[in-house]
């Protein structure tokens, strides 16, 4: 499904949603006894299963059990998502914690209030006919190297290992080709030698032996090899502003999303697998998408909380490369919160 067509089905669907929870007028209840809110949140590819907690939620019924109406949205890369939030067009993004410290340079404050993840969930891949000339990250000189957008936590990652390894960002060319069909086309046809993504890309790339894994860092263990320590990554995150505001719809969502990520931890990947969209297996089949599920899984967090080192490594490794951030202050107490996830526990 090409991207257009899937943003304006998940918004069809959100409209559905919001129609159904909203049929009593602005004063509807929930089980709860409180209003309903209503909040969109723009996610940087719904059908990854890095931001699956986005759509396992709404699929759960945790939304509206909490008495929030939700309107799911996606963009292909999370440097697009993070641009619909500072413009305003909506007011949460599920996406890597990282933007929060980019953001806070460029003058805008925002946090993540609800931490899905301990570790980046990525993966970098080489192709077949690449693999004999790549075979670390020292072997990026030269080398086209895909990346979900420029300026998206991909391209933070891939830049990072580069100069970790005595390679400079000007000697590699970093590629926009997005994720799914996209990137595996443009590792097909030999538009990139390489390129970081996710799952289920990852697995329909193995499943059809077009590449091998070069790097994994969809483990808290892959992310201490790879970085030196837990990596932060897919988050809720929103302008601090807007949270001190309206803290009681802010609650609901971290109760709802806690309450997922405690499913997702006593469920199998197979009866998660389940509960998501047909079509998000990219075609590669349910045993498949379970497969990819398992894969990712130990990246989640369970309570939602942030680990207690993680900030620190996401600031070390922005930065690496990063000349926005190198000189810059950074106050990570303000890039996110544990306020709301803990009543949430």
């Amino acid at each position: 499904m090409r991207t257009s067509t899937r943003i304006s089905a998940v918004a069809f669907a959100g409209a559905l949603a919001l129609t159904s929870l909203t049929a009593c007028g602005d004063g509807s209840t929930s089980a709860s006894g409180g209003k309903n809110d209503k909040v969109k949140i723009m996610v940087g590819g719904l059908d990854k299963v890095i931001y699956l907690p986005a759509m396992l939620t709404e699929r759960l019924g945790y939304f509206k059990e909490e008495g929030v109406s939700v309107q799911l949205l996606t963009e292909p890369a999370g440097v697009q998502a993070e641009t619909a939030l500072v413009s305003g067009d909506v007011q949460g993004t599920v996406g890597f914690y990282d933007h929060t410290l980019d953001l806070q340079v460029k003058g805008k404050q925002v946090e993540s209030v609800v931490q899905f993840s301990q570790a980046p969930g990525e993966v970098e891949i080489v192709s077949n006919e690449a693999a004999g000339d790549v075979r670390s990250a020292k072997d990026f000189k030269g080398k086209k190297l895909g990346v979900t957008g420029i300026g998206s936590s991909t391209d933070f990652l891939t830049k990072y290992l580069a100069v970790s390894n005595d390679v400079k960002t000007s000697e590699f060319t970093p590629v926009a080709v997005g994720a799914g069909q996209t990137f595996i086309s443009a590792l097909q046809q030999g538009s990139i030698q390489g390129g970081m993504t996710t799952d289920p890309t990852v697995a329909t790339i193995l499943d059809k032996k077009l590449g091998k894994i070069l790097i994994d860092m969809r483990t808290p263990e892959g992310s201490k090899q790879a970085l030196g320590g837990l990596y932060p990554s897919s988050s809720l995150y929103m302008q601090t502003e807007w949270v001190n505001s309206h803290k009681d719809t802010v609650q609901k969502l971290a109760n709802a999303f806690v309450k997922t990520l405690k499913w997702m931890s006593t469920h199998s990947a197979d009866e998660i697998a389940a509960k998501m969209p047909a079509d998000y297996a990219q075609g590669g089949g349910t045993a498949l998408y379970a497969q990819a599920i398992e894969s990712t899984l130990p990246m989640f967090t369970t309570d939602g909380v942030m680990p207690a080192d993680g900030p620190a490594t996401v600031e070390r490794v922005l930065k690496a490369f990063n000349p926005n951030l190198k000189n810059a202050k950074v106050d990570l107490a303000k890039t996110y919160t544990t306020e709301f996830v803990k009543k949430a526990s």
